[in-house]
This record gives C-alpha cells, structure tokens and sequence, in this order.
C-alpha cells in the first residue's frame, strides 16, 4: 500500500514548482486567471510576498498539486490513502478527486486571504511533551488561553492563542526545562480565536457541491476517513479544531501502511512520519 502526504504552510520556498509550471501550462494559466498574478513569478520571485499567509496558501497548494500530477504522469499509480497537514488536506482532497484544480484553489485562495486577515494572534512549537502532558501543563499553569492547534507527532505539539499570552508563558516553559520556540505567524490558528473566521468561510464554502471521495483522505480534525457528508463541516472546523497529525498517522499504520510519500516541497512530514513511526 502507499500513502501520499501533503504539506501545508511553513513548507513554501522560493523557487518551488519550478520544473513544474512550463509541464503544465494551461493549470498554471487558469492559476493566473483565479488569483490575479503569476503563480510563477510568486513562487520563483515572490521572496517578501510567498511568505504572507495569503500567498503562501495559493502558492503550496498549486505547486502540490502540481508535484501530484506529475507523479501520476510519470507512474500512471494513484495512492491508497491520502492526508494533508492543515493546508495540505486540500491537496488529498484534490487528489482524491473531491473537487478539480480550480475548485480547490478558489476555497484555498479565500482561506489565505481570511488567515491573513487575522492579527493579534500567536503560536509557538513545543518540544519533548507528549499532548496530554502539555494539556496537563497548560491546566497546571492556568494557561486556560492558550490551545494545542498541532498534534506534530508524540513529543511535538504546537500551541496557539493571543500573541500577548503566547509571548507571557515563554518564560513558563523556559523555567520549566522545555523547549519554547515562537513561531512567525499572525494569528492563533487552528484554535478558537478563528471562530469569526470559520464563519465566513462557512458562508463561502456552501457556494460548491462536492464528489464523494475517490481515495480515502484521513482528516485532520478527528484522524478518521472523510464520507461524502462531512467534507463542508471538515474543512470549516479545521480551522478552529488542532491538526491531528500524530492520531492520522497512528490511524495509517494500524492498517499496516509503511510506504509515505510526501508530495510537495520540503520533507517536514516525511521527518515527523519517522519520528510517529519511533513513537517519538
């Protein structure tokens, strides 16, 4: 069996995508013709700009899709199972033929631009704390608003509220022996401070009828199988609800899945893979 796995936000580098953009003009010209700019020029050019949430979305989503459709050019195999991180999930939903390229870049494109709308916010990795320890230490500390937004594998979890609370408990996990490292972001994803959030992306995503999955894709917000019933409830509590990478993984390999692949720049998964795969 094979899993494809696809990576969200915090994977973009300039220069990705670019064996792929001249295989694949007349996706990249539709690209151009839903976002306004060059897909190309972003992502080879863009250095300032691809790393603005509403950039980096469009940009990672087009070049994994892209990444995908090359694959299947050039081996003809689809995967058995798909997921993606937080972002990403777009891309195992394109893949399991969901919706089409354009369809998914039109959802990504406007769920770029409301992330990026979000100020105030903050998050921070922390490392060599399972998630119920760090949940207990976050009870312990009356940390009560402060939420685990990623469950990145058994000892790394990623945490996220208000920018001034995330920056006050620093020197809380600091005294406490822990690695604290903020992260270079806007807003408290993936946590309840996304709430207005999720609601307009809720009234924007009712605008699209979807097809009921060709490949299984794994969820991020339960590590379950999407059905043709939840893919509008996913995606919008997505964003308010933590990515639970470690369960999605822990799920594949109980049914004996070994073969990852990552699809897309970067290897972070494929590294936190090995690291679930240890029970890391």
């Amino acid at each position: 069996m094979s899993t494809y796995v696809f990576p969200g936000q915090g994977s973009q580098t300039i220069g990705m995508g670019r064996e792929l953009f001249a295989e694949f003009p007349e996706l990249v010209n539709k690209a151009n013709a839903i976002l306004g700019y060059s897909i190309e020029a972003l992502c080879l050019e863009g250095q300032e700009q691809l790393n603005l949430t509403n950039f980096t979305q469009p940009a990672l989503y087009v070049v994994n899709a892209l990444s995908y459709l090359k694959i299947l050019k050039d081996t003809g195999k689809k995967p058995d199972y798909v997921a993606g991180h937080s972002l990403g999930e777009y891309n195992a939903l394109f893949a399991a033929e969901v919706f089409d390229f354009e369809t998914g870049l039109k959802l990504v494109q406007e769920r770029g631009k409301l992330m990026g709308q979000a100020e105030g916010g903050g998050m921070a990795a922390v490392i060599g704390q399972s998630g119920d320890q760090l949940q207990t230490f976050l009870d312990q500390n009356n940390l009560l608003n402060i939420s685990i937004a990623n469950f990145n594998c058994h000892t790394q979890t990623v945490i996220s509220g208000a920018k001034d609370n995330i920056d006050a408990a620093k020197s809380i996990f600091e005294t406490a022996k822990m690695f604290f490292i903020p992260l270079k972001v806007s807003g408290a994803f993936h946590s309840p401070y996304m709430q207005p959030i999720q609601q307009q992306f809720s009234d924007f995503i009712q605008g699209f009828t979807f097809n009921t999955p060709k490949i299984p894709v794994i969820a991020n917000v339960n590590a379950a199988p999407y059905s043709p019933h939840n893919i509008a409830s996913n995606l919008t509590n997505q964003l308010v609800q933590p990515v639970q990478w470690t369960k999605t993984i822990d799920y594949l390999l109980s049914k004996y899945e070994t073969n990852f692949e990552e699809v897309g720049p970067g290897k972070v998964l494929t590294s936190l893979i090995r690291r679930i795969q240890k029970g890391q």
